[in-house]
């Protein structure tokens, strides 16, 4: 009944503002129905006032009340339509879109093309038609990166070998804007506000941007004019927000980079996620598949069929272009693969190789930046970082979900040490499932001690402890016992207690979602 509502009133409201184009929409999800509409990019605000307005209509229906005449509705909106119209925008884009050119909008700035070929100016100062210099105005080559996990390792991987090309890449992830070497804002940037940063830089030759579900869902994508787009896999993590409930929806709002794809793009995805393979169905683009082995069966049937490909062939990572294996570099000699210990590594390299021959980066530029790209903090901070600590193998990782700590667990597991010792902590967004599965996974580290901190700044609705609670019960459900386990008020005091005891031979595992950088500091007391 209420998507009926909605439709029926939400098309009434937008005929009568004359938005007789613009699109009713409905989604309905397990325990509730998205309801939105499309609307003129300079009509934003009215939209607002146009969505309250069909709300209000359907309301009054659902619960029996009085409405607010219709007439007096439309009188409302067309108002707050004529203080808001901006002929000049909408006749800039079709401009651009004429010359073959992005353009890209936000309430303070407008920019047409990107980066090398971009201009920019202020909302309220748009430059006449005439005026614009089309012939100095261009795109340029964007790999949009998405995934459950991978994907800052993916993206920062395709900047390095970007550089190696001697390009000059702007890169948005979940820790900052870089352009160059140069960090231009730090923080979670994996939206399109980010995006837009890189894409208006005059500096940037090609982009690498990071793209969560998060910035999806919120706010869309940061362009519509990608060359690739990669989705590195797909696990639990964050779902029940905005309507996405299960892994099926997450992969939805993941495979929206494909509709960014310009008419050669390409898609890169994972074919040892088997949700990916069967999800990709229901895609009309082209697929690149990458395995950690040629026997996988989306490879051998790309190869049959002549589309580029890339696996683990022994101890090769391999590019095949359709016809031939153009591309072979040893495992061994790409460091964030630990030798080809670091499978979900081995499987990032493999996406950043065929994103960046996607983009066209010449073989030989490929094989350099993989092998001058490493897994330590000024590379890659965060993922799989290793420092010495008195004799002792540290290992510092963000990893937070079960996907995620499987794989650095699975990648330590051979590492032969005298004793282990753990840390890890939990956002309190997860359900009490996800939190005692991310303990559960752990455990696969085999720790002889196990330190649990707070993360105060990610309470997200829960009280300081709940956490902890969930996780001591999960470890000694997971035969840990009571005495193995301490209890840290920070990650930082957690790391402060493990580098109290350990001694030459110890194996450790920092798990580290917050106090990143005085965890480092701690470890380079040393």
């Amino acid at each position: 009944p209420v998507t009926a509502l909605w439709e029926r009133h939400a098309r009434r409201v937008l005929d009568a503002m004359g938005w007789n184009a613009e699109a009713v929409i409905t989604r309905p999800f397990q325990g509730g129905v998205n309801l939105a509409l499309s609307a003129p990019i300079d009509q934003l605000y009215s939209a607002i006032h146009a969505a309250q307005a069909a709300w209000h209509l359907c309301a009054a229906d659902l619960t029996g009340t009085a409405e607010v005449p219709f007439d007096t509705i439309v009188a409302n909106l067309k108002k707050f339509m004529k203080l808001e119209e901006n002929p000049a925008l909408i006749e800039l884009i079709a401009a651009a879109d004429r010359h073959g050119i992005d353009i890209l909008c936000d309430d303070d700035e407008i920019s047409i093309g990107h980066g090398t070929g971009s201009m920019t100016w202020p909302a309220d100062a748009l430059p006449a038609i005439s005026a614009i210099d089309w012939a100095a105005l261009h795109d340029v080559p964007i790999a949009l990166i998405t995934g459950t996990n991978g994907k800052t390792t993916t993206t920062r991987l395709c900047a390095a070998i970007v550089e190696s090309d001697d390009k000059i890449a702007g890169l948005t992830s979940t820790d900052h804007v870089q352009v160059g070497r140069d960090i231009i804002e730090k923080g979670d940037f994996s939206g399109p506000a980010g995006g837009r940063m890189v894409l208006r830089d005059l500096r940037v030759e090609i982009a690498v941007l990071e793209v969560a579900r998060g910035g999806i869902l919120r706010r869309g994508l940061p362009t519509r004019r990608a060359k690739v787009a990669v989705v590195t896999n797909l696990a639990k993590d964050h779902l029940g927000e905005y309507g996405v409930n299960t892994l099926q929806d997450l992969a939805q709002a993941k495979f929206a980079v494909a509709h960014a794809l310009d008419d050669t793009g390409v898609l890169v995805m994972n074919a040892d996620d088997l949700l990916l393979v069967s999800e990709a169905t229901s895609l009309d683009k082209p697929i690149w598949w990458f395995a950690i082995s040629p026997q996988s069966p989306q490879i051998a049937k790309a190869r049959a069929t002549g589309r580029p490909c890339a696996y683990l062939d022994g101890q090769n990572l391999v590019f095949f272009d359709g016809m031939s294996e153009v591309l072979s570099i040893p495992v061994d000699s790409v460091p964030i693969t630990l030798a080809g210990a670091a499978k979900h590594n081995v499987r990032n390299a493999l996406a950043a190789i065929c994103a960046c021959r996607a983009l066209g980066i010449a073989t030989a530029s490929i094989r350099l930046g993989l092998s001058k790209f490493k897994p330590d903090r000024t590379d890659n901070p965060g993922r799989l970082n290793e420092v010495n600590f008195n004799d002792a193998r540290v290992f510092i990782d963000y990893a937070h979900n079960v996907h995620s700590i499987l794989a650095v667990c699975d990648t330590l597991s051979a590492v032969p040490s005298a004793r282990r010792f753990l840390m890890l902590s939990q956002p309190g967004d997860r359900s009490d499932q996800d939190i005692a599965g991310a303990m559960t996974a752990a455990l696969n580290f085999r720790p002889d001690v196990t330190v649990i901190s707070e993360i105060e700044d990610y309470l997200r609705g829960r009280q300081l402890g709940d956490t902890s609670k969930l996780l001591k019960h999960a470890a000694i459900a997971g035969g840990m016992k009571l005495e193995q386990i301490r209890f840290a008020p920070t990650p930082a005091a957690g790391t402060a207690m493990i580098l109290e005891q350990i001694q030459a031979n110890d194996l450790i595992l920092l798990l580290v979602l917050s106090d990143r950088e005085k965890v480092f500091a701690l470890l380079a007391a040393e």
